[in-house]
């Protein structure tokens, strides 16, 4: 599935490659129990847990809760792609052939690409506010307000889904005589090299530089302040590390894999498929870490929701720490 699921602008329809051209020699075979087990297991602990999560996070919704917002659309987005593990695993137990028809094969896909990116999202998002509302306790003070929260996880949600609609018009999608793949075009082609490039600029690197600046402020001011006490300080740091802990591993590697490939298509073409093979089991294992954040992210509330219940103190007063 998504070392692979890469085409997202109809742009990328138009191949040098014929787009299956390396698939009868891929190693299905070395990733296939490693998914299979990987998406059941996900699937088995991360329903639950993100059911629970969003009635949590429904109920400090309700209790005005600012925070709570971007952890109940980050909820939300990870039952939606649980919801479709169960047809990769079907998908790569049967040796990479869709047998679901291509709207099936074009809505899953869609799904894989919009929960990674609107995750991201989030999790900048919550990394940001909780920027504001700890470095700048004072200034933010009266400031933060569910309005905002809502208009802005609202307006994620709506861009991803939007950008990300051309997968309903892609031939990637549409299942055929010759074609029985979902959503993996190998060989890349010149379109999919550059997107993919970009993907990882701005689906992973600002992203990612945003999380590391804003938590790294968090950590300055919580260490100078005099209005926490050590198991207060404690906490502040473990949800901001388990923000960029997440990050790091179930969103690194997978773009890392993305500009590896990229890269080489650029400079070695005619030798593509070659290099697909040998990095194909790598990027599998890297999709398992990929697919993992549908259990971490519930780690996230657990933390947040027991810091903003003991109504910790800011940093920089002896004022609360704004939920």
């Amino acid at each position: 599935m998504g070392l692979i699921l890469h085409s997202v602008t109809p742009v990328l329809t138009s191949v040098e490659y014929s787009p299956e051209v390396c698939s009868p020699s891929m190693p299905y075979e070395d990733s296939r129990i490693l998914l299979v087990v990987c998406y059941s297991i996900v699937f088995a602990l991360g329903l639950p847990a993100n059911c629970f999560t969003t009635w949590l996070t429904f109920v400090q919704i309700r209790r005005k809760n600012v925070l709570a917002i971007y952890l109940f659309g980050l909820s939300l987005c990870e039952l939606m792609y649980l919801s479709t593990l169960p047809l990769w695993a079907i998908y790569v137990q049967n040796q990479h052939s869709w047998e679901m028809g291509s709207m099936a094969c074009k809505l899953t896909g869609y799904i894989f690409f919009c929960n990674i990116y609107i995750s991201i999202l989030l999790l900048c998002c919550i990394s940001i506010d909780r920027y504001v509302a700890v470095v700048y306790a004072l200034e933010s003070k009266g400031a933060r307000h569910q309005r905002t929260a809502i208009f802005i996880t609202f307006f994620l949600f709506s861009a991803v889904l939007v950008i990300h609609c051309p997968v309903f018009i892609l031939q990637d999608g549409e299942q055929t005589s010759n074609r029985t793949t979902c959503f993996e075009t190998l060989p890349l082609n010149l379109q999919l090299a550059y997107f993919n490039l970009a993907r990882f600029l701005i689906g992973f690197a600002i992203p990612c530089t945003i999380l590391i600046f804003t938590n790294y402020r968090i950590f300055q001011s919580t260490e100078i302040s005099s209005s926490l006490d050590k198991r207060q300080k404690a906490k502040v740091k473990y949800l901001a590390m388990a923000i960029i802990t997440i990050f790091l591993i179930c969103f690194a590697p997978y773009h890392l894999v993305l500009l590896i490939r990229s890269i080489h298509f650029l400079l070695h073409q005619k030798d593509s498929c070659s290099f697909e093979q040998h990095i194909y089991s790598t990027s599998a294992a890297f999709l398992c870490l990929s697919t993992a954040n549908s259990v971490a992210d519930p780690i996230i509330y657990v933390l947040a929701s027991e810091h903003k219940s003991r109504r910790v103190p800011c940093v920089k007063s002896y004022h609360k720490l704004p939920a």
